[in-house]
This record gives C-alpha cells, structure tokens and sequence, in this order.
C-alpha cells in the first residue's frame, strides 16, 4: 500500500486539488479522518485473514486500507472514476495480488450482478459502507427485500438514519424502513461520530451502526407478501391497519377474518407493531390469497 494521510484533512485536500478532483456533493463524499474511529468501526467486522468484505464507496480509500490491513480480501464498489484511479494506485500490490478489486459505477444497479458472478454466498461475504444520505436507506432495502442478508454489515450513515434503522415499536421513528432493518437484523447502534470526525465537516451527525443476522429469524411465507405488505401498512401512517390492508385483500375476503387469524388489533397504526406481528397478518395474508 502506498496511501496519503488519511488523518489529514490538509494532505486529502492537496490530493484532490492537485489531481483536479473537485468534491462531489450529490455523491456525499465527506472523508473520515479520525484513526480512532476507523479502528473501531473496523473492529465491529470480526475480521480474520481472507474474509471477503464488500465496501461501498471508498473515495480515498481509508478504511479500505485498514480492512486490508486486516487481512480481509476486499471488493470496493466506486462510482467517481477520479477515485477509481487513485485506488489503483494505492493498492496496486493488493489489485496484483487479487486481495483488492473495485467495482465501477453505481452499486445500487451492479450489486446484485456482482453477487450472482462472485462465486460466494451472502452469508459468506461482510458487508461495509460509509454510506451517504443520499442512497444509504435506498441500498440496504433493496439487500434486504432482495431476500439477501450478509454475514455481518458495519455501515456509517447520518444519525436520523441509524435511529430508523433501529426504531422499535411506538417510536416516531419506526417506519417500513426499520420492520426491514430488524426482520433480517439484530441492529445496534456502536459507534457515535461528531462532524469533526469528517473532511469536510458535515453539518450533522452520523454513527456506526452493526447488522447481525438474527439468531432467531421471523419466519415468513412468502417473503414478498411480507415486503408489499409492510410498505402499504406505512403508506399513510395516520391511517388504521384496517383501512390501509383495503387494497391488499383479494376480492371477496374480509379484513376482520385476516387481523382475528393473525392476532392482531385492527384499530392499531403500523407504527405499534412488532416485526412478529408485521409477519403474521403476511402469512394471513398469504393464506387468503392462496
């Protein structure tokens, strides 16, 4: 590895000038150049030697050069082509070596190309990413109603993100989001990351917050009735369950038959519900469909 100062903000910023790069605010790249807070982060992976560890997004690549440090054999998803080239440089032993690869573009459309081309399961694959506002919920849903849960995921994300992530039943914060988060997940928020943590400085604040696979699983029977039906109880959360299931009942079948099959209170809000409820009206749900 031959890699700048990371703890820099100085020396990132003369990188950038000099290569002509200029900040790229719709991809919301900020820079953590806290050492103290890239190690522990890392540590909240478990690494050992030749684990295979996606990171999505590694700009300039410090935490990348810390999850190579740690044995890990890394797959960076990038999509500024600036960085791409510097990331070779950098890593140029570790890309000879196949400990290191990048994968260019946006990782919201190639993830699942690349899953399906890797030769390795999910759950055999760890997951990173100082994900930005911008695409941090977005990514994550679509891993998780994707059917797909890693073997263990570290992401870094704006505070109100990792509040939702992990948003328990009568929060404010407990949306489609969370039921998401904590059907595949055990999700705990670790790591507490001021903005001058960050080059540049962010005007909020963001955690590290840790995925791991449930040890007991919500078991679902069909995991797309599961998903649709999640989504349409948030669709307007004012509302009772009663009123927003309407449009997922087939015809003819009646509303109170499938909340008195499931156990559940007709009259609550999506947001008092527990993910185990959620999951049973789906199989209710499931059950009147068949």
């Amino acid at each position: 590895m031959n890699c700048p100062d990371y703890n820099s903000p100085q020396a990132l910023k003369r990188i950038l000038d000099e290569k002509g790069f200029a900040m790229q605010k719709k991809f919301g790249q900020n820079f953590l150049t806290s050492p103290d807070a890239r190690e522990k982060i890392i540590a909240l992976l478990e690494l050992v030697p030749w684990e295979a560890v996606w990171e999505v997004g590694p700009g300039l690549g410090a935490m990348t050069s810390g999850l190579l440090a740690a044995g890990a054999d890394v797959t960076a998803f990038e999509l500024d082509r600036g960085f791409i080239s510097l990331l070779e440089g950098y890593f140029a032993d570790e890309v000879g070596n196949a400990s290191f690869r990048i994968v260019a573009g946006d990782v919201l459309r190639n993830w699942k190309r690349e899953l399906d081309s890797c030769g390795k399961a999910a759950d055999g694959i760890k997951l990173f990413g100082n994900l930005p506002y911008n695409i941090a919920a977005t990514f994550i849903a679509d891993t998780i109603t994707s059917g797909v849960r890693f073997a263990r995921c570290a992401f870094t994300v704006q505070r109100e993100v990792a509040d939702r992530m992990r948003a328990r039943p009568g929060s404010r914060d407990n949306s489609s989001f969370s039921v998401l988060c904590q059907w595949l997940y055990d999700v705990k928020a670790c790591v507490d990351l001021a903005p001058g943590c960050f080059w540049p400085r962010p005007n909020v604040a963001s955690q590290a917050v840790l995925f791991t696979p449930r040890k007991t699983p919500v078991s679902v029977r069909d995991s797309r009735t599961f998903v649709k039906l999640v989504h349409a109880l948030f669709a307007q959360r004012r509302k009772t369950l009663f009123n927003n299931i309407k449009p997922l009942l087939p015809p003819g079948a009646c509303a109170d038959d499938l909340f008195s099959a499931a156990g559940v209170n007709k009259g609550e809000r999506a947001e008092n519900l527990s993910v185990e409820e959620f999951a049973a009206l789906a199989d209710a749900l499931f059950s009147l469909r068949a």
